[in-house]
Formats: structure tokens, sequence, C-alpha cells
């Protein structure tokens, strides 16, 4: 039986582009977010691009994709993933690092009780380890769940639920996050 959501992604892959421009709205915000918390370790490549770029590789791929929507969105932000990597190594091996840091811009502009938000979490997930800080920002933050999850990070969704219950404990020990929350 097909839902609408699985039809909506059967269109896509038929080219249908109403049916792209709903598969965006549904996950280009979240993925932008998420790609953000992900340290690039070159300011060069900003999350923009990555999800840029791994809209591309959807619509180039969509044809091999066998799924519903929220597979779609793991399977999406397993490219995106793999497509920050790429840009990363590629712009190392270039030495392509600009002179100076470009200034903090956002497509996603908002109210600023949204961006101040969005940057203590960044700041907040800057403390934990790598898997753990990528999992906690996709189950806590983007609101995947932990199948989409393991999917989009490449892992097992053991893995995911391990990692997710590290990460939150090492937030809620630390005595300064106690109870915290953003403030605009």
């Amino acid at each position: 039986m097909t839902t609408p959501t699985d039809d909506l992604v059967r269109r896509a892959r038929t080219g249908d582009a109403e049916a792209w421009r709903a598969l965006y709205r549904a996950h280009a915000g979240r993925l932008v977010v998420w790609l953000g918390t992900r340290p690039t370790g070159d300011a060069a490549v900003s999350a923009d691009d990555v999800a840029a770029e791994a809209w591309l590789v959807a619509a180039r791929r969509i044809a091999e994709f066998d799924g519903d929507d929220e597979e779609f969105a793991g399977w999406l932000f397993g490219i995106a993933r793999r497509v920050g990597l790429n840009l990363h190594r590629r712009s190392a091996r270039r030495g392509t690092t600009p002179t100076e840091a470009p200034p903090e811009t956002s497509h996603h502009e908002g109210p600023e009780e949204s961006r101040v938000a969005i940057d203590w979490a960044r700041q907040v997930l800057q403390r934990l380890p790598p898997r753990e800080r990528d999992v906690v920002a996709c189950t806590e933050v983007v609101g995947l769940d932990v199948a989409t999850t393991a999917q989009a990070l490449g892992i097992s969704a053991v893995a995911v639920r391990v990692a997710r219950h590290r990460g939150l404990r090492r937030l809620r020990d630390q005595p300064d996050l106690a109870g915290v929350r953003p403030r605009p």
C-alpha cells in the first residue's frame, strides 16, 4: 500500500518538479542545520555549499533510490555527509584555504531567538566527540529517527542508540549546562 509520501518520492523519481519542491521543503532546512553542526575544518566549505551539492547528487541518483520519505531523508543526509567529506578532502589537497574567514551568513534568517538557539546548539555540540555530536545533532537538533540517522551516518542503529545515550549523558553531566536553555 502506498502512502502519500511514498507517492511523493515515486513522483520525484519520475522527474515531477512539484514533488521535488515538496521534498526540498520537507528536508532542506534541517539538512543545512545538521550540516552546520558538523565541523568542516575549512572556512571555504559552508553548510549551504554541501547541501546544494548533496541535492544535485540526489537528483542525479534518484533513479537508484527505492524507499519512502523517511528513508529518503536518511539517504539524502548520507549523501550530504559523503559530499562534505569529499569537499573537505578536495579543498585540503588543493590548499584552498581563504586568508580571511568569510563573514558568518545564513540563508535561514528568522527571528533573533532562532539564530541564537542554533548558535547555542553548535557551541554545545562542539563539546562532544565527533560520532556523538553527529548522532545528537541528527536525533535531537533536526529530529531524525534512529533508522534514518543510522543510514545518514553510515553506522548501525545500535551504534546510533549508544552514541545518543553517551552524548546526552555527557551533556547532562556538564554543570554549566544543567537546566540551561538558549537565551535570545
